[in-house]
């Protein structure tokens, strides 16, 4: 997650590093659409790469173990999960909050070309490879897309659109480019303008609190006013935050595992994601940004 703060040298003003690039007159247009359409999941065109390309240890999220590579055993011929109405159940909860972003339909189909790494299996290790360079990217694309639609950092929209489109135009590189990618330095340098747009979005909020990658594993924050606060990598692991006012809090990269968020108020909550609510526990009164579902376990 982004949760860093280091900034890129040779970076100067609203400029991308490598001088100006003229902006697509579309930019804003996808990245509005971007939360409804092709950043999300859509695994009805993606060959199982999560199930496959990934590794997983047994563990409380996992039953068993799977290597990278290796196709798990619930996964069916026509690249469906064989448990996935019953995924909790059988031991696999963190397979209900992995996130693609997106990315597995765009490897699937325009990276590979709508070619699967069964039929086609020489095509397989390097399908493997760029699936997970690419989620980076779409992840990085949904958290531009939601700060241009932050009115307060209207400064920064300019840059944002012009990061959106460039990282959007990587995305759609051919696999060896995309193998060749430095992701984590694109990561960095949009770091740095998401931590921009998150100051500026809180800026307004009287006595925000500053508790970025605090340890917060199972406290008590019934109630707690962390309006505006800066939850950026915070640890709240199975902490109780029933009734707390989170309202224009950032919490990128907070980790809400089995996090109690009944009756929260999480309402402009600022690089909010699905994954994260879908890994922590809430309720009919948990009150949620517009972009986001109220998960089905709740």
């Amino acid at each position: 997650m982004m949760a860093g703060s280091r900034r890129v040298s040779g970076r100067t003003g609203t400029h991308l590093e490598g001088g100006i690039r003229t902006v697509s007159p579309r930019t804003e247009a996808r990245a509005a659409e971007a939360g409804s359409g092709e950043l999300r999941a859509d695994c009805a065109n993606c060959f199982g790469l999560c199930c496959v390309a990934l590794p997983f240890a047994a563990s409380a999220d996992f039953a068993i173990d799977k290597d990278a590579g290796r196709p798990c055993p619930n996964l069916r011929a026509d690249f469906r999960c064989g448990i996935h109405s019953r995924l909790r159940q059988e031991g696999f909860p963190g397979c209900t909050v992995y996130d693609c972003f997106g990315a597995g339909q765009k490897v699937s189909q325009l990276t590979f070309g709508g070619r699967d790494w069964r039929r086609a299996p020489h095509t397989a290790r390097q399908m493997f490879a760029v699936f997970p360079l690419v989620r980076q990217l779409h992840e990085l694309l949904w958290y531009l897309a939601e700060a241009l639609t932050l009115p307060q950092a209207r400064p920064l929209h300019d840059e944002l659109r012009e990061t959106f489109d460039e990282i959007e135009h990587l995305t759609r590189r051919d696999a060896r480019d995309l193998a060749d990618l430095d992701v984590a330095a694109h990561r960095e340098r949009v770091n740095v303008l998401l931590l921009g747009t998150s100051e500026l979005a809180r800026a307004t909020i009287d006595g925000r609190k500053d508790r970025r990658r605090a340890d917060l594993v199972g406290a008590d924050l019934r109630g707690a006013d962390l309006r505006g606060a800066d939850l950026r990598g915070a640890l709240l692991i199975a902490a109780v935050l029933t009734g707390a006012d989170l309202r224009s809090a950032d919490l990128i990269g907070a980790d809400l595992r089995d996090t109690d968020l009944r009756g929260a108020d999480l309402t402009g909550s600022i690089f909010l994601i699905q994954a994260q609510l879908d890994a922590a526990r809430g309720d009919a009164t948990t009150r949620l940004p517009a972009a986001l579902a109220r998960p089905a376990h709740w």
